[in-house]
């Protein structure tokens, strides 16, 4: 379908490496194509400033030598910016390319936003089930001429074949829909596909992003999962872990929860047990505090708050030290210990380390064994389910969904019901920031049956 009242520039360049920050250009070629053919052209080798990588030279063929004496981007960037703009920008993988042209004009001074089309996506869309959409085998596969490989002038020209033939087969609009406003088409990445992504639902819950191989190479959060995962793909951030990471993207899939701390739980949960190569913020997530024990020249055994150390043997953790200190003042008051000998005061004791041990050793013993029971009851998935955390002495015993139209009529058949998950530091921190925050969604022993729960967090 020929649309030869749009212009579009098909650009192709050659860099010396792969992310615009961290990169120069070597080469660029930009054919303005009006919908029916090349009606102009520009090439141009490009002195990147920096060295070329043996690699890279390898594989364009283009060299230190060649380069030296050509223009730098910054004395081309005037005609770039005007062959470009007011013109749709058209490549092979259209990120990577966009992404470098809007950073290096942005460093000449010029502010760079354009409609884009993918070739890699349109092809996908037109011509589904190819065996690949490298640019490379794509000729090969559809016969589309190509010579000069790996260098901008010979890769365009395909690329502007190639994309006249999308245009003449493209009988069912597929590149008007990609070109309207609203379209997710040009924001994913390019292996990615938009039904995919048109399937996740607006909920809460987590999503994984995963590899050519269906391996998750990311999982995220979001009170909106779909709305979250349209976010990854916004702007033109040049990062090189951005760029790597958009290519990996092949498929998503999501898990939905009832509430954003669900999510949360289950985003911790699922990191650790994955170990996705681009979650890096809740890998090494550790408290900040601890309380330590440890016995005194005099033989009396000592209780103290101190940074954590993950080789330390360690009581208890904390996120913050008023939490420890409040803790630790509490086990002084219930079981009459000396201040002197939990870092409060300076007083001395009479007595002797056997008995002021013993009460030690209780305090340690109900700290082990009496740490707070409770259960949150939240919103489900659905309106015909609640939602449950449950947390056993002290720690995050798991969490799942209770039909309204089951048969549960206690607390440790609720108990039952739930998957059971790891507990850590951190998600501990959530739970405890959560029950303080919804006091009302909290039950502990010796309240109200399950069904009374479950009818009052329909209400609230």
């Amino acid at each position: 379908m020929k649309q030869t009242h749009i212009q579009y520039a098909i650009v192709d360049i050659e860099t010396t490496g792969g992310y615009a920050a961290g990169s120069g250009i070597t080469e660029i070629a930009i054919l303005i194509h009006d919908g029916q053919q090349v009606v102009e052209r520009f090439e141009s080798l490009i002195d990147p400033q920096r060295p070329i990588p043996l690699s890279i030279q390898a594989m364009t063929g283009i060299t230190d030598d060649m380069v030296a004496g050509s223009p730098t981007f910054g004395q081309l960037a005037s005609r770039v910016y005007r062959l470009l703009d007011g013109r749709i920008f058209v490549a092979h993988n259209v990120n990577f390319d966009y992404s470098f042209i809007k950073h290096h004009l942005e460093v000449a001074g010029y502010s760079f936003a354009v409609p884009k089309l993918c070739t890699v996506r349109m092809s996908r869309k037109i011509k589904p089930g190819l065996p690949s959409y490298s640019l490379g085998r794509l000729c090969d596969v559809l016969g589309v001429p190509i010579s000069n490989r790996h260098r901008a002038g010979g890769d365009a020209d395909a690329t502007a074949i190639l994309f006249g033939w999308l245009l003449e087969w493209d009988v069912n609009g597929v590149i008007a829909e990609m070109l309207k406003k609203t379209s997710k088409h040009q924001q994913l990445p390019p292996n990615l596909a938009k039904e995919q992504f048109d399937a996740l639902p607006h909920g809460a819950g987590v999503y994984y992003f995963r590899n050519k191989g269906g391996k998750v190479i990311y999982v995220g959060k979001a009170r909106d999962i779909r709305n979250r995962v349209a976010q990854h793909f916004t702007g033109h951030n040049p990062n090189l872990q951005r760029q790597h990471f958009l290519r990996d993207i092949h498929s998503v899939t999501n898990q939905r929860c009832g509430t954003e701390l669900m999510a949360l739980l289950l985003e911790a949960v699922e990191i650790q047990r994955l170990w996705p190569v681009y979650n890096r913020a809740l890998k090494r997530f550790e408290p900040k505090y601890a309380l330590y024990a440890y016995e005194d020249g005099g033989g009396y055994l000592r209780l103290a708050i101190g940074k954590y150390g993950r080789l330390l043997q360690h009581i208890h953790v904390f996120h913050r030290q008023l939490d420890a200190i409040n803790l630790l003042q509490q086990l002084i008051k219930e079981f009459d210990l000396h201040p002197k000998f939990c870092g409060f005061g300076t007083n001395d004791t009479e007595l002797s380390p056997t008995v002021y041990n013993q009460r030690v050793q209780r305090a340690l013993d109900h700290l082990a064994h009496h740490l707070p029971t409770f259960a949150i009851f939240d919103k489900g998935r659905d309106e015909d389910e609640t939602g449950c955390i449950w947390v056993e002495n002290g720690k995050f015993h798991g969490m799942g969904y209770i039909s309204h139209h089951g048969d549960i009529t206690s607390f440790e058949a609720v108990k039952e019901a739930l998957t059971r998950y790891p507990s850590n530091h951190y998600m501990m921190q959530l739970i405890y920031s959560y029950a303080e925050k919804h006091p009302s969604k909290v039950w502990k022993p010796g309240q109200q049956s399950p069904q009374l729960c479950l009818v009052k967090i329909t209400e609230i």
